[in-house]
């Protein structure tokens, strides 16, 4: 790539990186819901017709967030499993972090969540919405290999089944559990349930289900 090139590609992210940031910061500020392209191009100060060029729409401009929202998760999950050398406290660790992520960061896991939710329109994936895609196989794939380690390590159970189903299955669970105590606050203090408790709990569960017994 010759200089001139670099240049603009170095402009282009730049440009990028400006929109992304103006979107989060209309997203905290007005919701998702109530965002429009309009409000980031002038909280960016850049055209409504530029912005296009970047995002063709508020779903892919959903997931330029997503994977930046994931790239921040992966660096937690990666501090969480630096402070334990076995691999069931690695994953216990990973859990606790997503926790705190989502308290956290609470506007990227919205995003993370609403992007779960949307299926491909097609079979080709739309370049935004592919690198998001990479971002969470990333972000699994640790959970992935802690699982591994454990097994090898013997703190997680033999049995547990094939690593790449019990990292989805995890994964659901947690996602879950923590959008449910988001969610369902009131609906769980009316049964008596605090959401910090159903937490606790399920990380519990999901620790026992995976530990070898000694």
């Amino acid at each position: 790539m010759n200089y001139i090139a670099e240049r603009r590609q170095e402009e282009r992210e730049r440009r990028r990186s400006e929109i992304l940031d103006a979107a989060e910061a209309v997203m905290e500020s007005e919701g998702w819901e109530a965002m429009t392209m309009d409000q980031v191009a002038r909280k960016a100060r850049l055209s409504r017709a530029l912005v296009y060029v970047y995002f063709k729409d508020k779903t892919d401009l959903m997931f330029g967030i997503c994977e930046r929202a994931l790239a921040a998760l992966k660096h937690c999950f990666e501090e969480a499993v630096a402070r334990h050398t076995r691999g069931l406290d690695k994953l216990v660790a990973i859990g606790h972090a997503y926790i705190a992520f989502s308290r956290e960061c609470p506007a990227y896991f919205e995003i993370m969540a609403r992007c779960e939710l949307i299926s491909p329109a097609t079979a080709e994936l739309q370049p935004n919405e592919e690198a998001c895609m990479h971002g969470g196989d990333a972000v699994r794939f640790l959970m992935q290999e802690a699982l591994e380690i454990g097994k090898r390590d013997g703190s997680i159970r033999p049995d547990v089944g094939d690593s790449l189903t019990v990292t989805a299955v995890l994964w659901g669970f947690t996602h879950g559990i923590i959008q449910l105590s988001a969610t369902k606050a009131k609906m769980l203090a009316r049964d008596g349930l605090q959401a910090q408790e159903l937490l606790e709990h399920a990380m519990v569960m999901a620790t026992r289900s995976l530990a070898a017994e000694n």
